[in-house]
């Protein structure tokens, strides 16, 4: 559900003009709102690692896009908003199946924007990964 400051139509613009990587990863944005979203990352072999679980730069991709998504849900189509930092930690080996990343921000401020990432693998009520960090807001 698009938030009041940004709609289905802005994002699909900014994902195909200004983040085209995110077609790459297959992203697929489920819900978004003011400060949430949740975002699918579809199983794909080509995120997988030794062991049969995903990458971790795979996680950490889509912990990062999802907080873009959050970001701009409540701000308004700025695709200029950027990380400043990420912290994952990897709780648990998820299964080879598509992830699901809740997003939320907890603070958000003029010129940056504190969130958190709650990663599962679906099907699954235990955490495989968690991610906080604070996105640059650019001045307007």
């Amino acid at each position: 559900m698009p938030s009041d400051k940004l709609t289905q139509a802005q994002l699909d613009h900014i994902l195909t003009t200004d983040a085209p990587f995110s077609a790459h990863y297959g992203f697929v944005v489920e819900a978004f709102d003011i400060g949430t979203a949740r975002i699918r990352l579809p199983y794909d072999t080509r995120h997988t690692r030794p062991g049969g679980t995903i990458s971790g730069p795979a996680m950490f991709a889509l912990a990062d896009f999802g907080m873009y998504v959050a970001v701009m849900g409540a701000i308004g189509p700025v695709a200029l908003a950027v990380t400043t930092n990420m912290t994952i930690d990897f709780l648990r080996k998820p299964a080879e199946r598509d992830l699901i990343a809740d997003v939320s921000l907890i603070k958000l401020g003029k010129r940056l924007a504190v969130g958190r990432v709650e990663i599962r693998a679906e099907g699954e009520d235990d955490i495989c990964a968690h991610v906080t960090g604070p996105y640059s807001i650019p001045p307007r």
